[in-house]
């Protein structure tokens, strides 16, 4: 059952108002961040203090209680989380036919979403009068059904009506949130069309997590060194893997979309996952940078029947919300990864693809925008 309903509910969401939350690149926290976690940072404050409010007035579909959680034995240290209420009480997906489908007004979409739901105004103080990006906000508003504390996402303009296509100015802002965040645990992704994406209307996946993951360590193979890119082996999903110490966001953004654009321009769909991670060589500590991982994929439009879960940007790096006791108790780590590896691609394809992204990651220009990585609003 909601946790909140009808017209008491409604009254609760019109008299809520989202804070403005104005932030500067100093305000990035770049060393001594590593796990358990330190105090909380003036944007873990204000996300998680207005989360838990509206969590407390009910405005979720459930309430979010300490999830059952439990390590499953094996190499990939995989996190295996009850979330029974999460696949009863949450929106059913949108019907989606192509990884380019246009925004539909007549779908669910977050125009429709009421004013008690939306918690801050992101917006970046500018560092220079040339930084075009600075004056557009971006809003935190709550997931209805969380999978974790401080489910949130993060959303350009609705009215913008942009679909599920990856921009480089909002991957920015995501980048960003992270490094705002003291946790090492909040954690930002998306989910394309095709890959588990269940609104066509452009949003990022925020979250915090209590748990370290594999991902965040696990060494990779230089690809593509000068602009970060790496490929990671040793990890449940072989990924993408960019790379930064906290420099050069806009340019980390710039160039992972670039890659998305080509994977959609050859009919792939594909999944990110931001945190806090170590180098690629492994040279410094977890908390030493930032990691973006891609993941191509096969697209699927439609749930697997009989399936677990469903793979998305959780699953495939390492964090597996499951609907049920018995999953959650009887799932191994060998059925985990095979349902988790599915819908990839196969090494030697993978291997090709991602030989073909660092060439043309080598060859596009410094500073030039990526051929199709930024969505168009539709009518």
């Amino acid at each position: 059952m909601a946790a909140g309903t009808g017209e008491h509910r409604e009254q609760l969401q019109d008299s809520l108002q989202p804070k403005d939350f104005a932030y500067h690149e100093d305000e990035f926290i770049l060393e001594g961040v590593a796990w358990p976690g330190a105090a909380l940072s003036r944007f873990d404050r204000a996300l998680l203090g207005a989360w838990q409010e509206r969590m407390a007035r009910g405005l979720f579909r459930y309430h979010l209680a300490e999830l059952p959680t439990r390590v499953l034995p094996g190499t990939m240290r995989l996190l295996a989380q009850l979330n029974a209420q999460r696949s009863t009480e949450r929106r059913r997906p949108q019907a989606v036919r192509s990884l380019t489908q246009p925004f539909d007004p007549q779908q669910f979409n977050f125009t429709q979403i009421r004013p008690g739901e939306v918690l801050l105004r992101l917006r970046r103080r500018p560092s220079a009068e040339s930084d075009p990006a600075a004056a557009d906000h971006v809003l935190v508003a709550i997931n209805v059904s969380p999978l974790e504390r401080g489910h949130v996402l993060l959303l350009p303009e609705p009215t913008l009506r942009l679909p599920q296509v990856l921009t480089p100015e909002l991957l920015r802002v995501g980048l960003e949130a992270v490094l705002l965040s003291a946790q090492p645990g909040f954690r930002v992704g998306f989910n394309s069309l095709g890959a588990s994406a269940s609104v066509n209307h452009l949003h990022l996946h925020g979250f915090y997590l209590a748990h370290p993951l594999l991902v965040e360590t696990a060494p990779a193979e230089p690809l593509c060194p000068a602009r970060g890119l790496s490929l990671l082996h040793e990890a449940p999903a072989p990924a993408l893997l960019f790379y930064t110490a906290g420099a050069g966001l806009e340019a980390l953004a710039r160039d992972a979309c670039t890659a998305a654009a080509r994977l959609l321009a050859l009919g792939l769909a594909y999944n990110v996952f931001v945190t806090r991670g170590a180098p690629p060589d492994g040279s410094a500590g977890p908390g030493a940078g930032l990691r973006l991982l891609l993941w191509p994929r096969r697209p699927r439009f439609e749930a697997e029947e009989g399936a677990a879960f469903n793979v998305a940007l959780c699953e495939l790096a390492g964090h597996l919300p499951v609907p049920t006791a018995a999953v959650f108790e009887e799932l191994s780590e060998t059925e985990a990864l095979r349902a988790i590896r599915r819908p990839l691609l196969p090494e030697p394809e993978m291997r090709r693809l991602a030989a073909d992204l660092a060439r043309l990651l080598e060859d596009e220009a410094p500073g030039a925008l990526p051929a199709g990585g930024a969505a168009v609003a539709t009518a």
